[in-house]
């Protein structure tokens, strides 16, 4: 039977788990939504944008597409194998950067902006640069936003099955 090796182009089947147990990405349809945030009838027709249940994705083993610790695992794996892969958050996302989370005077916000905890935006500064932020408290005087990827801090695991070597 063969192996995968560096340089193969496979297709893979993987679920992306949190340590306790929420799925955050997976391309196993579960039928049922992966989080809270994803309903199930847009989830099921693809109108959520949670990324999970796409189908197997193909990749190339050694090309940088997922987390290297995932394209090592599937180095020497059968079609039909699988592996569990633990990555700790700090070669994952990241710790969370306390310097990362930063309030600002509603007096400098644009005048109407009504964000809500919770709700994800892009911010711009004055040199037009942009950063993906979290809303993560709102008072009256000001909000609080985290820049942080969603998954700092997290510590993953990713089941995955080695479904075809191409």
């Amino acid at each position: 039977m063969a192996h995968a090796q560096q340089g193969d182009r496979v297709i893979i089947d993987f679920t992306g788990t949190l340590s306790d147990g929420t799925v955050f990405d997976s391309t196993i349809e579960t039928g049922n939504g992966c989080s809270d945030e994803c309903d199930a009838d847009e989830h099921a027709s693809g109108d959520c944008g949670c990324g999970c249940g796409e189908g197997p994705m193909e990749l190339t083993i050694g090309a940088g597409q997922l987390f290297p610790q995932i394209e090592e695992a599937l180095v020497g794996m059968s079609p039909g194998e699988k592996k569990k892969v633990m990555i700790p958050a700090a070669e994952a996302f990241g710790e969370v950067d306390d310097e990362k989370i930063f309030t600002v005077p509603r007096s400098n916000l644009p005048e109407g902006f009504d964000p809500q905890v919770g709700e994800e935006m892009v911010l711009s500064n004055d040199e037009d640069e942009e950063m993906g932020v979290a809303v993560i408290e709102v008072t009256d005087r000001e909000v609080t936003f985290n820049a942080n990827h969603p998954l700092a801090g997290e510590d993953l695991t990713y089941e995955l099955q080695l479904v075809q070597i191409l």
